[in-house]
């Protein structure tokens, strides 16, 4: 267990973020679940820039490699394209 004072607010600022970044996580990654679902190409074209936006937000922070962004942005452009 921590000793010092400054361990155990580590500790706990370690966990919020923990939950907080888990949170953002997963609202992104439903979020591009239901933007793949859509067949509808002016809803899809309505959602995507919130999707990329979430994204970005996610590498901007490190939660997600920035090429793994790349890659959902592009996938996922390619996918409105197509319908």
């Amino acid at each position: 267990m921590a000793n010092h004072k400054s361990a155990l607010k580590r500790i706990r600022s370690n966990e919020a973020k923990r939950l907080r970044n888990k949170y953002q996580h997963k609202t992104t990654r439903n979020a591009v679940r239901n933007l793949r679902a859509v067949e509808d190409k002016k809803e899809a074209e309505a959602l995507l820039p919130s999707v990329i936006a979430m994204l970005d937000k996610l590498a901007k922070s490190n939660i997600i490699h920035e090429n793994k962004a790349g890659n959902l942005k592009s996938k996922l452009t390619k996918h409105v394209a197509g319908l």
